[in-house]
């Protein structure tokens, strides 16, 4: 392998006659001047005979097809192949065409590609193409994970992918980019499993309800994580909430106007029950569809009962206090915003099961709707990021206070919690983690299909940057903007196969082309709803054929009104002739029962054993 063509400091053209080149493979130069240096495989390309010798274009220019039969190739009758080299670390002076190319050693990459111990990283996949570096690799690296091809598991064949995730007060957070099936939510769940087995405490807002990890394949992480339903498990305590909380909630059910935010500032009080609070805006509602101070004393007067005049006091005190504050159509909006929430189930529980599940360095899974987890966690997020900064503050100020531990927050479809242009309440609490949580501990890990939607303030601080198959020519725009891949790279993203991913790493400065590897858990929703489809059928079509199977021959013009008779007597089955008529039908087609001919017509038959 040599060097050939026009060199500059930053790439080079390398050629060969017998070794063919890989995208994304290391190789060293070795330059005579200026030492070892290496590089990283941009593109690559084969020459034959029976390419015509103006061929190159942008790829290969006259200089390095000459250099090739100035150092003896036989461009016109051998296959040569030729690549194009980018050097990790610029050089002082264009490169020696004519150097020789090697395959580096492991220890000569080995700082550059992993440079941590496995106990400090998270095992995330495969370097791409780094076979051949494996040879002399250290045992710590080897049998790390199994990667899953074509539907095949593979043991671990090139070398590691480590995260090293303890930098992430350096280079904080995580963005997960991605099109629809391309192993976006995969490598999130990766990721998962990784954060549990080094017991790092983590919230994930789960709208899909995937990130469960029963089902697991040899490691057992049922201890390691909980799943809580928003309004079953977990929920507010509203007696905790400020007006502040309150507003937020509220406007993440839906937008507030101003007048609806002085209505909650005027009427509600810390330390309210649900049940108070609605009750003064329901009174108050009441007093002002009667209008006036004179109706509302007329009801006082003519009162039914003491109870009924003691009702109507308080709803004249509440209507002198509040009525000419509280606009009525922003009360009823408040009154249909809180009872909305509250048949939601939010109010029925408080978070301790986060906070208990936090401090025991669980994995703690928010599941709900993505309108309900984008309301609660309005409230959560507040709760456990200033939980975490009050604790890092009262240690700087030599304060006693509980230990309280560092986090990460993760979410999926992250667009619809801090949406480009859009201001919203869980944004406000996202975006104050994305700028200031590194110096208390508190990071996120934001998974989306459409970057492009997603804040761009929060991007930018996104230091990490996992990049699956992507389509969309607008958020192929963004990531380059907000990454260093290269424009090859870029070319790439449409193409790339399900599970691999770019990589780019602030901390390392480079981006790598990773396979990410094998989970060893599965989501809920694997199965293939065509395969659910079918399996139901069988189902329900065999349990028809055991509840009629004593009724067997039948002759629908016969004796099928005794069929459905006896379904409904014996097993409170109701069904029509019609329904029956095409039930038979489908058994006979999938194979069940067997049809027969006879001088009285056809009868459906059991098949024989």
């Amino acid at each position: 392998m040599k060097v050939v063509g026009i060199t500059s400091q930053q790439e080079v053209y390398i050629g060969s006659q017998d070794r063919n080149f890989r995208i994304n493979e290391f190789l060293i130069v070795e330059d005579s001047v200026q030492g070892e240096l290496l590089g990283e495989v941009v593109e690559a390309k084969t020459f034959n005979r029976y390419i015509p010798l103006d061929v190159g274009g942008d790829f290969v220019d006259a200089s390095v097809l000459e250099s090739l039969r100035a150092m003896g190739y036989d461009v016109n009758n051998e296959t040569v192949y030729i690549a194009r080299l980018r050097l990790t670390k610029e050089a002082l002076y264009p490169v020696l065409t004519g150097s020789d190319v090697r395959v580096p050693e492991f220890s000569e990459v080995k700082k550059l590609l992993i440079g941590i111990d496995t106990v400090d990283g998270l095992v995330l996949g495969v370097i791409r193409n780094t076979d051949d570096l494996t040879k002399d690799m250290d045992d710590q690296y080897k049998n790390l994970c199994e990667t899953f091809e074509d539907g095949n598991t593979y043991a671990q064949r090139e070398l590691p992918y480590l995260l090293e995730y303890k930098t992430m007060h350096e280079y904080p957070h995580i963005g997960i980019f991605g099109g629809s099936g391309s192993g976006k939510s995969f490598g999130l769940r990766v990721i998962l499993e990784e954060l549990m087995e080094k017991s790092i405490p983590t919230v994930v807002l789960d709208p899909h309800y995937e990130m469960d990890f029963s089902e697991s394949s040899n490691k057992d992480y049922k201890d390691k994580f909980k799943c809580l339903q928003i309004g079953r498990d977990v929920g507010i305590k509203f007696e905790d909430l400020t007006s502040g909380d309150i507003k937020n909630l509220l406007n993440a059910a839906s937008h507030l106007t101003d007048s609806m935010n002085n209505v909650v500032d005027e009427m509600f009080k810390k330390g309210n029950s649900y049940y108070s609070f609605f009750e003064k805006l329901d009174n108050l509602s009441i007093a002002q569809d009667l209008g006036t101070t004179e109706k509302i004393q007329n009801k006082i007067d003519y009162a039914d009962s003491i109870e009924d005049e003691k009702t109507w006091q308080k709803r004249l005190e509440i209507f002198d206090k509040y009525s000419t504050k509280c606009p009525a159509a922003s009360v009823r909006g408040i009154i249909w915003r809180l009872n909305r929430l509250f048949h939601e189930g939010i109010f029925n529980q408080n978070i301790n099961p986060v906070i208990d599940g936090l401090k025991a360095g669980k994995l703690i899974v928010i599941q709900g709707s993505t309108r309900m987890i984008q309301v609660f966690s309005t409230y959560l997020l507040n709760k456990i990021y200033y939980e975490r900064r009050d604790y890092k503050e009262a240690v700087y100020n030599q304060e006693v206070k509980d230990f309280f531990p560092p986090f990460i927050i993760v979410t999926d479809e992250a667009h619809n919690f801090a949406p480009k242009a859009v201001e919203t309440p869980s944004k406000a609490v996202l975006k104050e983690i994305a700028q200031e949580g590194r110096k208390y501990g508190v990071f996120l890990i934001l998974a989306t299909q459409r970057p492009t939607l997603l804040d761009e303030t929060i991007t930018a601080q996104l230091n990490t940057k996992f990049i699956f198959r992507t389509v969309r020519a607008s958020d192929i725009d963004t990531i380059r903007e907000e990454t260093d891949i290269s424009t090859d790279e870029a070319k790439r993203l449409p193409y790339l196969s399900t599970g691999d991913v770019f990589i780019s790493s602030s901390q390392r400065g480079r981006t790598s082309y990773v396979r990410i590897r094998a989970a060893n858990t599965r989501s809920p929703h694997k199965e293939n709803p065509f395969d659910e489809l079918n399996k139901y059928k069988n189902k329900e079509n065999e349990e028809f054929l055991e509840y009629i199977k004593e009724y067997f021959p039948i002759d629908v013009s016969l004796n099928s009104l005794d069929v459905i008779k006896g379904l409904s007597e014996k097993y409170s089955i109701n069904i029509t002739l019609d329904q029956l008529k095409l039930k038979l039908s489908v058994l006979y087609e999938e194979k069940l029962i067997d049809v027969e001919e006879n001088f009285l017509g056809k009868q459906y038959i059991l098949k024989e054993d």
